[in-house]
Parts: structure tokens; sequence; C-alpha cells
């Protein structure tokens, strides 16, 4: 076990810089650096969650954990230092431009630049939004429909002051078409063009359908793009891990509450939004072949990310209860919700709505209360 790192009195601002450094000797001179510049650290180890690699206003590793953070995905942002025991060799620079970098400090002999650092990065980044990824346990599961209601519902309620709905099923139609908005203008999945990894938070939410008042929804094509169209004939099913990860961490950076609508899919795009979320949720219908789907499914989502939750949707014709279903499949149980009346019609005709209490309205919130979604 790590030795707990010697803390000060900085003043109420600072916020601790995030330490991934894996050699004993060097986080020893990185914490004595620390105490130098009166700033505090918060020694992790790799993996870590998205809030602290993005919130965190300076991030230090050493290049072992350089290499590791690469192979995890972490993504390139502004404040990372790789510091190294003397001068820095080739292996050093190269794992300091793949994790992105801004300085490689040398230790001991760098310990001004370090302090250096330590002041021009003291502020935590505003990168305070939140993200929700919604699968399901086999076809039907309701995924989509919890994933477009918990959108709703956050927007409704103001809960951040924008909120983005990203389709992850290609194949399931658009998730516009659960909305009653498959005919408001605005950029598609086949439409989007994102260079060098980025996007603009802002634009995007300029770009893409409303479907109401602080509700951006970015949602899958049905047919292929006209030839000569900026996205360059893409089929409407192309979705590319480095897109997904760019339009979530746009959401990310500028606060929002950003719902992924995961459904059943499996490949590089759905594990990008798996990784990437706050809470992964669950949906399972309370019948014998769900559960079953389920265990298979939720062993999957263990492997993605440790933040799961479970909601079990009614009817249960054999009698399931939500709390049985939980300790089946090891999940905490965030609701267990009867089906809704008329909710199949209401889909059909003019699209889903979350105005009156009910039981996807329950569900949604159940969703929203765990991940603290409400900033106040």
């Amino acid at each position: 076990m790590n030795q707990a790192a010697p803390r000060t009195a900085p003043a109420p601002s600072l916020a601790p810089a995030l330490v991934l450094v894996r050699d004993h000797r060097l986080r020893a001179e990185v914490r004595r650096v620390a105490a130098a510049a009166e700033r505090t650290t918060d020694e992790r180890a790799l993996p870590v969650g998205r809030h602290a690699w993005s919130g965190a206003g300076l991030v230090i590793l050493d290049t072992a954990a350089a290499a590791a953070a690469v192979a995890a995905g972490c993504p390139r942002r502004a404040g990372i230092v790789l510091v190294t025991e003397g001068e820095p060799a080739v292996p050093d620079w190269q794992a300091a431009t793949a994790v992105g970098a801004e300085r490689v400090v040398p230790l001991p002999a760098g310990a001004v630049a370090l302090v250096e650092q330590f002041a021009e990065h003291a502020e935590a980044r505003s990168g305070d939004g939140v993200v929700v990824a919604v699968a399901g346990a086999g076809g039907g599961a309701g995924a989509t429909t919890l994933a477009a209601a918990t959108a709703l519902r956050g927007a409704a309620r103001g809960l951040r002051r924008d909120t983005v709905l990203i389709d992850g099923a290609p194949l399931d139609g658009g998730i516009d078409l659960v909305l009653g908005m498959e005919n408001v203008a605005g950029l598609r999945w086949p439409d989007l063009v994102i260079e060098d990894g980025r996007v603009s938070a802002a634009a995007l939410h300029n770009a893409l359908p409303a479907a109401g008042p602080g509700l951006a929804v970015l949602s899958c094509g049905r047919s292929r793009p006209a030839s000569g169209s900026g996205s360059a004939g893409r089929s409407p099913t192309e979705l590319t891990p480095a897109a997904v990860r760019a339009v979530i961490e746009s959401g990310r950076a500028a606060g929002d509450l950003v719902v992924c609508d995961v459904s059943g899919e499996r490949g590089a795009a759905a594990d990008a939004m798996l990784d990437a979320a706050d809470l992964v949720v669950l949906v399972v219908p309370a019948r014998l072949r769900s559960i079953a789907a389920a265990e298979l499914v939720s062993a999957h989502l263990e492997e993605r990310n440790p933040n799961r939750g479970l909601i079990v949707r009614g009817p249960a014709p054999g009698g399931l209860r939500g709390a049985e279903v939980a300790e089946l499949l090891g999940l905490p149980l965030l609701a267990a919700v009867r089906g809704q009346a008329g909710l199949a019609s209401r889909l059909e005709r003019g699209g889903l709505s979350v105005r009156r209490r009910g039981p996807l309205r329950d569900a949604a919130d159940a969703v929203l209360a765990v991940v603290g979604a409400d900033p106040r």
C-alpha cells in the first residue's frame, strides 16, 4: 500500500493535483515539490474515473503511467506533466507525446519547473458534466425508451444548462423516431464531421435538432448520405469510437448531462460509451428469459465499467420482484417499475413525453438521483 502523501493547507481555491506516478522514488519527489509549492496531491492508480482525470487542474504521470493512461483511452487534455528520474530518454519523450503531456520535467533537477506547473494549473477544470449509458438485456428491454425519458426529465428539470441524448444503436432506426422528431432539421450521425478528435459543445448544440428547450439529440441515420456531402458518403450505421468519445467529452467539458443509448449494441463504439459513463444502467424486463440474458450482459458491462445499476421493468408474468432480480444479478437496484399503460401507442403517435407522473418518469428520476445530476 502506498504511504499517504503529506498534506498542507493550501488556499481553498486550489484543487489537488492528480498524481499517477508508479515509481516510488519519483512519487516521493513529487510529494516534496508539492509541499514546497503548498499544494495537496491526490495519489491514485490507473484506471481512474473520468471525473478525476478531466476535473483535476494538473495531472502528473511517469512514463509507465502515461503508457497505461493511453491504453485505457484517457482523453487528451490540458495540464498533463510527465516526470522522469534524471534526464528523459527517447521512450520518455514518446510516452509524453502519446499522452499529450505539455511538459517533461526531470526530477530532482527540474523541481522549479514543476512548481511553476503547480502554479499555472492551480484551478480545477470546469468539466463537471455527467454521463449516463443505458443498456438493455435482450431486444425490447426498453433501454432506448429509458434513455430518452432520462434525457427529457433532465432537461425539463433544468438539472444542467444543456442535455445531450446520444443514439448509440445504429441498427435500431434512430432515436429521433422515439421522440417524434424525425422531421426536425439538424445533423444526424452520418452528417457529423469531427476533425482532430474534438468538437465544440456550443457548435454541437447549434447543429443538432432539439427535442425541447436545452435538449439536443444526436440520432443515427436511416439512409446513406448523398454523394459529395460533408460526411463523405459514410454509411448511416457507421459510428467510430473516436467520434463517440469526442462528442461525449465535449458535453462533459461543458458541464452537460449526456445520456447515451447503448441498448444491445456491442463493439468499439458501444464500448466507448460504456467506458466514459459515470453510471451504466441495465434495463431488465421481469421475465425469466430476459434475466438469463441479463446475466451475460451484466458480465460484459462489468468488464467495461464497475459503476452499474439496475432498472427492473414490469409486467412480471411470474411474479418476480425487483429485489429478487437484483440479487440474482448482483447489481444495485435503482428502481423496479410496473409496465406503463398506453406507452406503445404514444410512441407510435407523436413520440415520448414524461410530463405526467408514471412508471417511466419514476425510473428516469431514479437514474438522475443516483448520478447526482443536479449540481445544486
